[in-house]
């Protein structure tokens, strides 16, 4: 068997591994057993729908992927964007809705799969880490306002944000206290199990005292609280979904989005696992392994798979040493969906909601909403206004808009640069700038000039009239000007030109231009737009000092 086919964490793989491979999966399954079927029901399909998710995910990366302790299966943050888009194709609750979410999950598996075969993994990076957050907490507004009917025990409705709150207003005086009182309960459970140590399975026992509380206590038949029902187990029938492919044009956007968002969320939970920056073909491995997972849980009738953060804190805590951890974990949920789904008929809808809430406030990252702010308030306008256009508007909005956003404001970052004027530190040769609160000496009729970009169309015109400023509002006469290039790393045949304009416009004056530490790059830029036959022999040096002492004493 080809390397390719082994899991990488499986080689030298060492049988005293196996015990804490076998605890960690039994830990990560009581914490994902409750969140994979609260997924579900974010995505308006049965329970046993996300256990399939789960079970294709993990065994699929396991044998495809690279990390260790990545763990794929159904996921929150993608499923909202799923149900919405199904609904636009079929009702939700009908074979059509199933058949639309599984062809949705092959298509986002071949996309997946097609980015990774291309190394494109590097088109994560599009996104900043402001909008994500953003990005994240704006599927959390809209998780916990579709659980609040469940919660509440109301019917509620809508189909936006403002919609069901608008609707859920009107009800609020048909609330259901057994409804609530679960749904506290769980959570308060969930929360102080997370305090003690997050590897605890809080929702786990809340979901089996809710359903020994429901069984014992009638509250389904008497109280009027709401349970999933039957729930049909067994092995998954294998097959391509029935939707048809002219519903292909109708779902895009949200095709795209949801594949965008799993390579951003892979990318981070790759990171936040703290394992080494991955090696580019790496990521791209691990982008097929997730591709993969999608495309067998579209076969088996589920929707698509992402990686997830929580589960993959959760192994890395637990010991685990491999994806054998994820393995066992998907052969123990395989065991309850052929034996174990009969009491789960009694699990109060509500446990549910108060999990996906649970998990909602984990995606709604305040503390880094604050340090965004405390960092930079754009950054941080930036961060809130994706947030609002996710929550309020759409995730497929909302992701476009963040994907615009992070480009615009690092494009006006570099269009517009920071620089500065560098001063001489008494006493030595070295060039700092003039305005950092060190004492600096200037030497007369030189300025000495910094820019922190490259010099491209978006700034060529900027760095241009920086330079002529410069030299106007000098102190003393100027007869040479030094840039120092050391902080630009390309130069475009704009800024080429624009270069070249200055030099001609600073002869007519009398000034010298002068280039000093620019790269092997930017000497290649130079050299073959002609600019070094413009500047003339002796005009480029190693070091700011070498060009001021060269340029000292202007020629008489």
């Amino acid at each position: 068997m080809s390397a390719f086919w082994v899991p990488p964490t499986l080689r030298g793989y060492r049988r005293a591994w196996l015990g804490a491979d076998a605890l960690a999966a039994l830990t990560l399954v009581a914490v994902a057993l409750p969140s994979q079927m609260a997924t579900a029901r974010l995505a308006g399909l049965p329970a046993v729908v996300a256990l399939y998710a789960f079970l294709s995910g993990s065994l699929l990366y396991a044998a495809l992927g690279t990390k260790p302790h990545l763990s794929v299966g159904a996921d929150s943050t993608i499923a909202p964007v799923l149900a919405t888009a199904a609904t636009a194709v079929a009702a939700a609750g009908s074979a059509g809705y199933a058949a639309t979410m599984a062809f949705m999950a092959l298509v986002v598996g071949a996309l997946l799969i097609v980015v990774g075969l291309l190394r494109l993994g590097w088109i994560s990076d599009f996104l900043s880490t402001p909008v994500v957050t953003g990005v994240l907490a704006g599927i959390a507004v809209e998780i916990v306002v579709r659980q609040l009917p469940v919660i509440l025990g109301v019917k509620g409705g809508g189909t936006t944000t403002l919609g069901r709150l608008g609707a859920l207003s009107g009800q609020i005086g048909r609330t259901n206290g057994w409804c609530v009182g679960i749904a506290l309960g769980v959570l308060a459970l969930v929360i102080v199990a997370q305090r003690i140590d997050h590897r605890l399975p809080g929702a786990l026992v809340g979901l089996v005292l809710s359903i020994i509380a429901v069984d014992a206590l009638g509250l389904a038949s008497h109280h009027g609280v709401a349970v999933i029902g039957a729930v049909h187990g067994g092995l998954p029938h294998i097959g391509l979904p029935s939707a048809p492919w002219s519903h292909l044009r109708l779902l895009v956007a949200p095709v795209l989005t949801v594949a965008f968002v799993c390579i951003a969320q892979t990318a981070a939970t790759v990171r936040e696992a703290g394992a080494d920056v991955a090696a580019p073909d790496d990521f791209n491995r691990d982008l097929i392994g997730v591709g993969a997972g999608s495309l067998a849980a579209g076969l088996m009738g589920a929707f698509a798979v992402d990686a997830s953060p929580p589960n993959t804190a959760i192994v890395s805590a637990s010991g685990s040493r491999s994806q054998l951890t994820n393995v066992m974990a998907a052969l123990i949920v395989l065991l309850v969906v052929l034996v174990a789904t009969g009491p789960i008929r009694q699990l109060p809808e509500a446990t549910l909601g108060a999990t996906l809430v649970f998990i909602a406030t984990k995606l709604f990252r305040a503390g880094q909403l604050r340090t965004v702010l405390r960092f930079d308030r754009l950054e941080f306008a930036l961060a809130v206004s994706t947030l609002v256009v996710v929550a309020f508007v759409g995730i497929e909005q909302g992701v476009a808009l963040a994907m615009v956003l992070s480009l615009a404001d690092r494009t006006r970052r570099t269009a517009r640069p920071q620089d500065t004027v560098l001063g001489r530190e008494p006493g030595t040769d070295h060039w700092i700038p003039v305005d950092i609160g060190h004492t600096t000496e200037e030497v007369p009729g030189i300025v000495v000039y910094l820019m922190y970009a490259p010099l491209w169309y978006g700034n060529a015109d900027y760095f241009r009239n920086r330079a002529r400023q410069l030299v106007s509002a000098a102190p003393s006469p100027v007869h040479a000007m030094v840039l120092d290039a050391v902080a630009i790393s390309d130069i475009d045949y704009t800024g080429l030109r624009a270069l070249g304009d200055l030099v001609a416009e600073l002869r007519r004056q009398g000034v010298t231009l002068a280039i000093a530490r620019s790269s092997h790059l930017v000497h290649h830029d130079l050299k073959h737009g002609a600019l070094l036959e413009q500047l003339g022999p002796g005009h480029l040096f190693t070091s700011v000092e070498a060009a001021v002492e060269a340029l000292q004493h202007p020629p008489a």
